[in-house]
């Protein structure tokens, strides 16, 4: 495998001499690889071997990537920053694609690793919480006028009239015979069907508009530096063309989780308003400028929403068979989604709150 991965780094544009190329991390779809130089003057980067079969189109997205980050690489300079620390920079291969496809079809990327940083697992603190609403406010508001089309290199994702189509077609099948084990969770995603659907009409038809996205919005993709600013924001696979309100609603469901998305005892699992609230403003002191009234006024319901989508996909795996999300247990998929489904609930116990919060915070940034 060392030869392997020194003849692929070979293949792209490096600055200094490759000493080693090491894992890095234990990444759930793609496999990342410490690449060090010899000089002290030279950068060492990360290399990813990209995961084909979750991302048919690796060539798609990687020309997403660099779209977005040459994009911020420019609001970046212009506003005098370092363009090497607060956004990540694509390297290229010695014939200038921006990924390299060995012999036996796997795709390859390389980008600069940022040295000095910090990251975190869990934001535990409202403190962190603000600095996570920061970075992802920050970077949506650094694209918010990117016009160039990305490609929709995850199709459906998100959407939940796809979802239900999946869901309808799983439920028809009951392919392992497990649809009636799970009556009453199938009521929890029927009773919520109509609003979940009615939601996203108004993606649809325009009324929530469509933006460039992260989709993935959790804080460990998120660099701090040692001061615990924000830096920028890393694994860019699933930036595609969507509702920035995945975005926050996907932070609000892994950020204000008293428990452990899988969590087996349910009396763990609640919704903290207090990371809940420091997350939104920090979320908004970044994005006020640009959001549309009906974005702003539907920031609390995509909380609910992601959540919700979340239950019906890890329910939905469970009676497929578990065929899409790695298991521990053959009851794992089922405890995923009552855990979720349990963070829906409190969320939707403590919307009116959610409102509230988002209102105020709004009144505090315009007074």
């Amino acid at each position: 495998m060392k030869d392997i991965l020194m003849t692929v780094a070979s293949q792209f544009q490096l600055d200094g001499t490759v000493k080693t190329v090491k894992p890095l991390g234990e990444g759930f779809i793609n496999d990342t690889f410490y690449i060090e130089t010899c000089e002290a003057e030279a950068d060492d980067y990360l290399l990813q071997r990209k995961n084909k079969n979750i991302f048919k189109n690796v060539p798609a997205m990687m020309d997403n990537i660099y779209k977005v980050t040459n994009h911020i690489k420019k609001k970046v300079i212009a506003a005098g920053g370092d363009p090497l620390r607060q956004v990540m920079t694509v390297v290229p291969t010695t014939d200038k694609k921006l990924y390299y496809q060995d012999e036996q079809g796997e795709y390859w990327a390389v980008c600069i690793f940022i040295k000095d940083n910090i990251t975190y697992q869990a934001a535990r603190t409202p403190e962190l919480a603000f600095q996570g609403g920061k970075g992802i406010g920050l970077f949506q508001a650094m694209v918010a006028d990117l016009k160039e089309p990305l490609t929709d290199i995850l199709p459906g994702f998100h959407n939940i009239r796809y979802r239900f189509s999946q869901w309808d077609e799983v439920l028809a099948k009951d392919p392992v015979g497990r649809k009636a084990l799970v009556t009453e969770e199938i009521d929890w995603i029927e009773s919520r069907r109509k609003e979940m659907l009615d939601f996203w009409t108004l993606v649809e038809d325009g009324t929530i508009p469509t933006r460039v996205t992260h989709n993935d919005t959790k804080i460990n993709n998120i660099l701090f530096d040692n001061n615990g600013e924000v830096l920028c924001v890393i694994d860019l696979d699933t930036v595609l063309n969507s509702t920035v309100l995945n975005d926050y609603g996907d932070a609000m469901r892994s950020y204000t989780n008293t428990g452990l998305e899988d969590d087996p005892n349910l009396a763990n699992v609640e919704m903290d308003l207090n990371i809940f609230r420091a997350y939104t403003e920090g979320y908004l002191s970044q994005t006020l400028s640009f959001l549309t009234k009906s974005e702003i006024e539907h920031l609390a319901f995509s909380a609910k929403y992601i959540t919700y989508e979340q239950v019906l996909r890890f329910l939905m795996d469970y009676i497929d068979g578990d065929n899409y999300y790695k298991i521990k247990s053959p009851d794992h998929n089922l405890v995923r989604a009552r855990a979720q489904n349990k963070l829906l609930v409190s969320m939707e116990r403590n919307y009116d709150d959610m409102i509230k919060i988002i209102q105020q915070t709004m009144e505090s940034f315009r007074n």
